[in-house]
């Protein structure tokens, strides 16, 4: 009777299904999940790409940046869709990848992905040591925005300005190398076991950059104007003193750092600001969550009222964000949190992270959140942000992943100059500044390249979402939407394994290891072999299973590959005894063809499908198709 009842409502209406059944009807694959959202990391490098590049569709590029100013600036990431490197995002996505390894770099390890999230940050500490030639000087920015934006060209086609811009004292940016300063010390946790003398350059850097920082106070967007379109510092840069302070402390246990955040929360609005946001510009929920943190593991000292108010700014934050606070962030009716129309997601992924280290301290503590008149459990702050990352990964009103690469149905126009310009390697035919719109970016068809793993801006505040290049402010992908995932994506694919969140940090060498083999799914699947009569094969399997109202339920992943040496079309599939909801494929009558964004498949690439119910692989097979 569940399975009829359920089957009526999608017969009814198939875009409420996400909505309304369980959570665990998602069955997300975390781990690959991972594996592709550090990926993406690899498309955003400027530079001399290294050997093992495994983004291939990518060349170097940006190889003459700082040259003019007597300074080597090459290297780093592009931010966005666009070629500019600017150092504020930069810094905030460097110090995020580096707490995610921090907190869940054990599970990262388990997973085999520890090396390489490692590598992306040292991609950009590398780059940062670079742009901090001298204790008082930092480069904040190469290229600008007005110009680059002009020209759709390649990375590898740059045509436009890369003057270098910098922050000296008298030209302060406190916002900005005080970000670098806690990204630096961040890092140097990560690398302290691995690469013990990187680390302690690393730190030595973190704290130049702080002083430089605290003693030449201004804000950075007023020395590097150019930044002011794109990345103004709306905060001011005492959110970044007090971040950066605490970062410090966690990398060095110098007192003094402790002291900072004790003898200016209340003054620089550490203990004061009651926060909803979290981001490359607002950095006071994070700095909250830390502090609180310190707290919890013992080591306020004398400081202990004051960090006893930055722990209750940190719970104001966490109730808002599961709807139990005084004022509580707004969400989407599918329940996405939804700050702003341009690149929502920043807000989601980060968000999210900082609920899911809060939810372990407190859990590794034993504490609860206090929201008004009510506890709150931690595993309440985790299922939130399981939440979040389930509708990014397809748990959605629009069955939409809004992780490129990532299920059946991903954005598949991204606003990102280099994904949408056929790969320098395949043509490297110089692709002119204006060239590139009338080519390229008015194009209405599918990125040449895949962005894989890149989270995209995202739906607006009623779940609505169109896949079009020119709507950047729904399609284009940012480092900082990237960053915090990495943790949370650790965390819910390895679970928890009983560590204290609270004990001193130590990041396990990045050896890759291997899993463990799981044990064989039941039922077993069989693949159909491809012969000369019928070059298509099918092969089924069971990924995940759960128990609901005393039934068991089995999703199912079928993989449809084109062996042939031709180009699929016409596809039908066959399926019966089916008996649950099947997304990825359309249907026609009786039969099943390919999606309605697919219109054939080329010589040796395959599609997905996935499908639930409660019993045995339904039976799948080929109808009728044509080769061309």
């Amino acid at each position: 009777m569940y399975m009829e009842k359920l089957m009526r409502l999608i017969e009814m209406t198939p875009l409420l299904l996400l909505l309304f059944l369980p959570s665990a009807f998602a069955g997300h694959d975390y781990n690959q999940a991972l594996s592709k959202s550090i990926l993406f990391f690899e498309a955003q490098r400027s530079g001399y790409l290294p050997h093992n590049q495994r983004v291939t569709w990518r060349a170097n590029s940006g190889l003459n940046d700082g040259k003019a100013s007597g300074v080597d600036l090459v290297g780093g990431y592009y931010d966005a869709g666009d070629n500019v490197k600017f150092g504020l995002p930069m810094a905030f996505t460097i110090t995020m990848m580096s707490w995610s390894i921090i907190e869940y770099g054990k599970q990262m390890g388990a997973n085999g992905e520890l090396g390489h999230a490692m590598e992306a940050v040292k991609w950009g500490t590398d780059y940062l040591i670079k742009a901090h030639p001298e204790p008082y000087v930092l480069y904040g920015e190469v290229g600008d925005g007005n110009s680059d934006h002009y020209c759709w060209q390649r990375p590898e086609d740059m045509t436009t300005n890369r003057h270098a811009y910098k922050i000296d004292p008298s030209n302060p940016g406190s916002d900005l190398a005080g970000e670098t300063a806690a990204a630096m010390a961040a890092a140097s946790i990560v690398f302290r076991r691995s690469n013990p003398a990187y680390s302690t350059e690393l730190l030595r850097h973190a704290h130049q950059l702080f002083e430089f920082a605290d003693k030449y106070r201004g804000k950075y967007d007023s020395s590097i104007t150019v930044a002011q379109k794109y990345y103004r510092s709306i905060s001011g840069y005492n959110d970044e003193l007090l971040w950066a302070a605490a970062w410090l402390y966690q990398a060095s246990n110098n007192e003094y750092y402790l002291n900072y955040l004790g003898k200016n929360g209340d003054s620089m609005g550490g203990t004061g600001w009651a926060m909803t946001e979290f981001g490359w510009d607002v950095k006071y929920a994070g700095v909250q969550t830390l502090v609180a943190k310190f707290l919890m593991q013992g080591k306020a000292g004398l400081h202990a009222p004051v960090f006893e108010r930055y722990h209750q700014k940190a719970e104001y934050f966490m109730c808002s964000l599961i709807g139990k606070g005084g004022r509580n962030i707004q969400k989407t009716p599918g329940g996405l949190i939804f700050r702003q129309r341009w690149n929502n997601m920043q807000f989601v992924t980060s968000a999210s992270f900082l609920a899911t280290v809060y939810s372990d301290y407190l859990a590794s503590s034993r504490g609860s959140v206090k929201c008004a008149a009510v506890n709150v459990a931690p595993s309440e702050l985790l299922s939130f942000a399981k939440s979040q990352v389930d509708y990014i990964l397809g748990d959605n009103p629009r069955a939409t992943s809004y992780m490129v690469g990532y299920g059946n149905n991903f954005p598949r126009q991204v606003h990102h100059r280099a994904s949408s310009i056929i790969s320098f390697k395949v043509d490297p035919k110089f692709v002119a500044c204006r060239q590139g719109y009338a080519t390229w970016y008015s194009r209405k068809a599918s990125d040449p390249n895949v962005l894989t793993g890149a989270i995209v801006g995202g739906p607006d505040a009623y779940d609505n979402f169109a896949d079009e290049r020119d709507n950047y402010e729904q399609t284009e992908p940012a480092t900082y939407n990237n960053a915090p995932l990495l943790g949370i994506l650790a965390r819910l694919g390895g679970g928890h394994g009983g560590y204290n969140q609270l004990l001193p940090v130590v990041v396990p060498a990045p050896n890759p290891v291997v899993a463990k083999p799981k044990p064989a799914p039941k039922p077993k699947f069989t693949p159909t072999p491809a012969t000369s009569s019928n070059p298509i094969t099918i092969e089924q399997k069971m990924t995940t299973s759960w128990n609901a109202k005393g039934k068991t339920y089995y999703r199912y992943s079928t993989i449809v590959t084109n062996k042939s040496y031709k180009t699929l079309k016409d596809l039908k599939l066959s399926i019966s005894k089916l008996y649950g909801p099947l997304w990825g494929l359309s249907k026609s009558g009786n039969s099943y063809g390919f999606p309605t964004w697919l219109n054939s498949l080329p010589a040796g690439k395959s599609i997905e499908f996935v499908y639930i119910h409660s019993t045995s692989p339904a039976d799948v097979s080929v109808s009728s198709y044509n080769l061309a």
